[in-house]
């Protein structure tokens, strides 16, 4: 069965909803109407607004951080944190399906997260 792609909207809103439903998760608008979401007082997914056509997520795993970058104009995210394994992927185009923005989500996630976090997702 082929990966699901979708539009930026909806693309964005899978990710979103995704990236919610991890343990501990929350929402949060520190930029205006830029959403990010954290866990632990930490971000592991910059969303952007409500019409931004890309997310930036932290890969530490040298396969998927290659494999993002490979996406179509994909690159390190600006401000010095591509640097710290920080990619930001484009939506637009449906050129990335939906379940690999959300495994990429998953990792940066297990990057950033307590262990005891970790272990509750692993479980669950």
């Amino acid at each position: 069965m082929a990966a699901a792609r979708k539009g930026p909207r909806a693309a964005r809103e899978a990710v979103r909803a995704f990236a919610l439903s991890l343990p501990e998760a929350v929402e949060e608008f520190p930029w205006g109407d830029d959403a990010v979401v954290k866990v632990n007082k930490k971000i592991f997914v910059f969303l952007g607004g409500a019409g931004s056509d890309g997310i930036s997520v932290k890969l530490k795993d040298e396969e998927a951080h290659g494999h993002a970058l490979a996406v179509p104009g994909a690159a390190p995210t600006a401000y010095g944190l591509g640097r710290h394994g920080w990619v930001s992927v484009p939506l637009t185009g449906g050129e990335t399906p939906v379940e690999l923005l959300c495994d990429w989500v998953e990792e940066s996630y297990r990057t950033v997260a307590p262990k005891r976090l970790v272990a509750r997702l692993d479980a669950g």
